[in-house]
C-alpha cells in the first residue's frame, strides 16, 4: 500500500465549510506539508489545478496555485518523494505540458508524474473563451486519448507528427526527454472514463465510498487485464485524527453542520451541467445526503476515516482488505499536523503498509 497527500493548493483544501480551517493557498503552506509528508515516508504529493472556484462565504477554490509551478517549486526542495502536477488538458497545448513535465522531471531527479483532468466544470474554460462547445462532456475522453498520445509520444522519441481530429504536429520536438516512462493517473469513474484509465493510465485516482469502491476495483482491473495492462487503484479520503472516537465525530459532525451552502449550491449548479452520466458530476450530486463516512458534499464528496490513531489505523487496515486498493490518497482539515500525526501515530500500526 503507498499513501500520498492531496496538497490543498486551493483555497481551503478540500472542505467547503466554515467548520474547518478557511485560508488562502500559499507555496509556503504545500512546501510544509510535502516536506512532513517525506519526513514521515509517505509516497507521493498531488496538487490539483482550478482556474474558477465556487465562492460561497468561505470562497471556496476561488484562489488557486498554478499546479506545474507549484511542483516544480516543492521538486527542488525535496528528495524522495513523488510529485503529481494536474493538468486540465483544455488548458494547454500537449507539447507544453509534456515540455514542462520533462523539466519538473529533471528537477526531481525522476520523480514527477502527471495527473490528467479532462475538465467537467464549463465555467473554468469559459471564462478564457477555451470551453469548445457542450459536446466536449461527452466527447471529453476522445480529446483526451488523442492529447495524452501525443505527450506519450513526445516522451519516448522527442519528437512527434501527428494529423488527429484536435491536435495537429509538424515534427514537434521536446527535447530533453525524461528518462524515464511518466507514470500517468486520472480520476476519470464514468463508463467512458474507467475504459480511458483502463486503457491509457498507470493509476486511478476513485471518489467513492467503501460500498461502491470493491466493485469499481474489481471492473478497472478486469478491463484493465483485458487490455494486457496493470492499473494501481487509489481511494481518495479525508482523515480526522483525534484523541477520542467522539472528538473526531463531533468533528466532522461540525464540518456537516457549518458546510458553505452557497458553494455547494455552485458546485452542484456546474455539476448539474455535465451530460456524462455515472461520473464525477453525478457522485458529487449524490453526496449532498450521504453519510460522513461515504462522502458527504460538506467534505466534496470524499469519504472520511475519523477516530483515534488506532480506530483509523484499522479502519485503514479493513478497507484495504476489503477492496484490493493499491493505496489511498488523503487530506486533513489542518494538513501539516494531520500528516504528522498520521506518520508518526497511524503508520506505524498499519498491517497493509507491510
Amino acid at each position: 500500500m503507498k499513501f500520498g497527500v492531496f496538497l490543498p493548493n486551493g483555497s481551503n483544501g478540500y472542505i467547503p465549510s466554515a467548520g474547518s480551517p478557511v485560508y488562502l493557498p500559499t507555496y509556503q503552506h504545500n512546501l510544509d506539508i510535502s516536506l512532513e509528508a517525506e519526513r514521515v515516508g509517505l509516497d507521493f504529493v498531488l496538487s490539483m489545478m482550478k482556474f474558477r472556484g465556487f465562492g460561497g462565504d468561505t470562497g471556496y477554490w476561488d484562489a488557486c496555485l498554478e499546479s506545474f509551478t507549484l511542483m516544480a517549486g516543492i521538486a527542488a526542495a525535496t528528495r524522495s518523494i513523488g510529485l503529481f502536477p494536474s493538468i486540465s488538458i483544455l488548458s494547454q497545448h500537449p507539447a507544453v505540458v509534456a515540455r514542462m513535465v520533462a523539466t519538473i522531471d529533471d528537477i526531481s531527479g525522476g520523480r514527477c508524474g502527471l495527473n490528467i483532468v479532462t475538465g467537467w466544470n464549463r465555467a473554468e474554460y469559459a471564462q478564457m473563451g477555451l470551453w469548445p462547445g457542450d459536446e466536449h462532456y461527452e466527447r471529453r475522453y476522445d480529446y483526451a486519448s488523442e492529447y495524452l498520445a501525443i505527450l506519450k509520444t513526445l516522451w519516448r522519441d522527442g519528437r512527434c507528427t501527428h494529423r488527429g481530429e484536435h491536435f495537429q504536429l509538424d515534427d514537434c520536438t521536446v527535447y530533453p526527454r525524461p528518462g524515464r516512462e511518466i507514470p500517468i493517473v486520472c480520476a476519470g469513474q464514468s463508463p467512458r472514463g474507467r475504459a480511458f484509465v483502463a486503457a491509457h493510465a498507470d493509476q486511478q485516482f476513485v471518489l467513492t465510498g467503501q460500498s461502491n469502491l470493491k466493485a469499481g476495483v474489481a471492473d478497472i482491473k478486469a478491463r484493465a487485464a483485458a487490455a494486457g495492462r496493470e492499473v494501481g487503484i487509489y481511494a481518495l479520503f479525508h482523515m480526522i485524527l483525534a484523541d477520542s472516537d467522539a472528538a473526531a465525530r463531533a468533528e466532522a459532525e461540525h464540518i456537516v453542520a457549518s458546510a458553505d451552502h452557497g458553494a455547494l449550491a455552485s458546485i452542484l449548479a456546474s455539476a448539474g451541467l455535465d451530460t456524462n452520466t455515472d461520473g464525477t458530476a453525478d457522485q458529487l450530486k449524490a453526496a449532498l445526503t450521504q453519510p460522513i463516512e461515504e462522502g458527504n458534499l460538506a467534505f466534496m464528496g470524499i469519504p472520511v476515516v475519523l477516530g483515534t490513531p488506532r480506530t483509523v489505523a484499522a479502519r485503514i487496515d479493513e478497507i484495504a482488505a476489503d477492496t484490493g486498493i493499491d493505496g489511498m490518497l488523503f487530506s486533513w482539515p489542518d494538513f501539516v499536523p494531520g500528516v504528522r500525526r498520521f506518520g508518526e501515530e497511524v503508520l506505524p500500526l498499519l498491517t497493509c503498509r507491510g
